[in-house]
């Protein structure tokens, strides 16, 4: 499920819009030069590795590296792994790295190929908090400030897209807003019924 949370930076028990509709979460996100659309899923055999990934979506990967200069493409998978036991504490620094508000020097774009994550964009005032599932290619502009919460076990793949080497490098704020907002967790959690 694809989700638009919007609150204001100040109020996060003040929800503005919340909805799942794709067409109205890219119409609440465009003035900000923020990119959601929707590719076809395709099936691949679990633990599937970087290359099966890339090749399963050749056409779109070629048409956006080409659209925004991206010459970089690599898959990052997180996979909850109950038979290691060094995982649990692995999985909490990968979430932890992105829960603070950051920048980066060029375009964060990635692509949903399984699982879901969700990024906060701090923008004007407020945060619109964007769970991305399967699916979902998500473009969020250089120095744009934002998070990621890949949620307290993570489970997705991901296509990344890059201008340069080091250009993902984040540059955190400082800003301990992201304390205040719901996690990932939160936002997906089933409304309690009256």
């Amino acid at each position: 499920m694809t989700l638009l949370q919007v609150m204001p930076a100040n109020d996060a028990a003040n929800v503005l819009v919340r909805t799942e509709d794709l067409a109205e979460i890219a119409a609440e996100l465009a003035p900000h030069g923020i990119r959601l659309e929707r590719w076809a899923t395709v099936p691949l055999a679990d633990g599937a590795g970087q290359e099966e990934v890339l090749a399963a979506y050749a056409s779109e990967v070629e048409r956006v590296s080409a659209e925004g200069s991206y010459p970089l493409v690599d898959v990052v998978r997180m996979v909850p792994d109950d038979a290691d036991p060094d995982w649990p504490a692995k999985a909490e620094a990968a979430r932890t790295k992105f829960l603070d508000e950051h920048t980066h020097d060029e375009d964060e774009v990635r692509f949903f190929v399984e699982g879901s994550g969700c990024f906060y964009l701090h923008l004007a005032g407020k945060v619109y908090a964007v769970v991305c599932t399967a699916g979902d290619l998500m473009s969020v502009p250089a120095g744009t400030t934002h998070w990621f919460d890949m949620g307290t076990k993570p489970y997705f793949c991901a296509i990344r897209f890059f201008q340069e080497e080091d250009g993902w490098v984040a540059g955190f704020t400082g800003n301990p807003i992201s304390a205040g907002m719901p996690t990932l967790e939160e936002l997906v959690a089933p409304e309690p019924s009256s």
